[in-house]
């Protein structure tokens, strides 16, 4: 399943048909001296109809980091925004678009950064494969949403009836787009999980990351690593262990229950039990 967007640029009207559509890409620069004039309208269009909106910026020979930095100065991207390399030109090499990419990844981490290009650069100049956080592929030869490439794409720009470049995403729907979009990352480390999910034989890979975070502490009282994503005695005294040593560490005079297990929330956060 796919769901339905399209892409704009200054020759398009900033009061577009956002009707059946779920996102937008707006045209935001070319170079390092263009900004589409009607940028922020359009990109005000798509915000204020609900749409996942994207940026993107049409690359030409010279820095890579000029051009990148421009970008995003003048794309202002919001929380969940897409950002996009429109590569078209042939002067500009595979080391160039690997080096936007990556710059703009690294200048804004918390966007989605990917690649535009047409089919014939992606399977005749492109010789990296590298298109960030995904690739957005122009075949306006194929069906909505069969391009002809081998490569996973999650854009497919498949028409121009209209005036109009017509899209979609490789989404089951608008929601798993956002969610997508928004680049969600699980917390750093597992959350607590209630005392009550710390019985005896459940198997669990958070099981297997707290023996090894246990052991990292030096709070070992395992008598083998076999099976330790299961829960077993081994874990009872090796957390006991780590209550014990927290308690003294953090001056908490705790004693009885409060030192036996199962963990509390506490104890737990202080582990930082790697999300798995």
């Amino acid at each position: 399943m796919t769901v339905s967007g399209i892409d704009v640029a200054s020759y398009q009207s900033t009061d577009y048909n956002t009707a059946g559509l779920s996102f937008v890409m707006v045209k935001a620069t070319e170079g390092s001296s263009y900004v589409n004039p009607r940028h922020a309208g359009q990109v005000a269009t798509g915000r204020s109809h609900g749409l996942v909106v994207g940026h993107y910026h049409f690359v030409r020979p010279g820095s890579m980091t000029a051009q990148a930095t421009y970008f995003l100065q003048h794309a202002a991207p919001k929380a969940g925004e897409i950002l996009a390399l429109d590569w078209e030109d042939a002067g500009v090499s595979n080391a160039d678009k690997d080096a936007w990419i990556k710059h703009v990844q690294a200048a804004a981490p918390t966007h989605r950064v990917i690649l535009y290009c047409n089919r014939d650069f992606w399977l005749n100049r492109d010789h990296t494969g590298f298109c960030g956080d995904g690739l957005w592929i122009a075949d306006p030869n194929a069906l909505a949403g069969h391009p002809g490439v081998t490569h996973a794409w999650t854009f497919h720009q498949y028409s121009e009836a209209g005036g109009l470049d017509h899209d979609v995403a490789n989404f089951a729907s608008a929601a798993s787009l956002r969610t997508w979009a928004a680049k969600s990352h699980p917390p750093a480390y597992e959350p607590f999980p209630g005392a009550a999910w710390f019985t005896v034989g459940r198997r669990s890979p958070i099981v297997a990351a707290m023996h090894d975070r246990l052991v990292a502490v030096g709070c070992n009282h395992y008598q083998s690593s076999a099976n330790k994503d299961v829960i077993g005695s081994g874990d009872i005294a090796s957390y006991e262990a780590w209550q014990r040593k927290y308690n003294t560490e953090h001056h908490k005079g705790w004693t009885g229950s409060a030192l036996k297990w199962p963990p509390g929330k506490e104890t737990w956060d202080a582990l930082k039990v790697p999300n798995v």
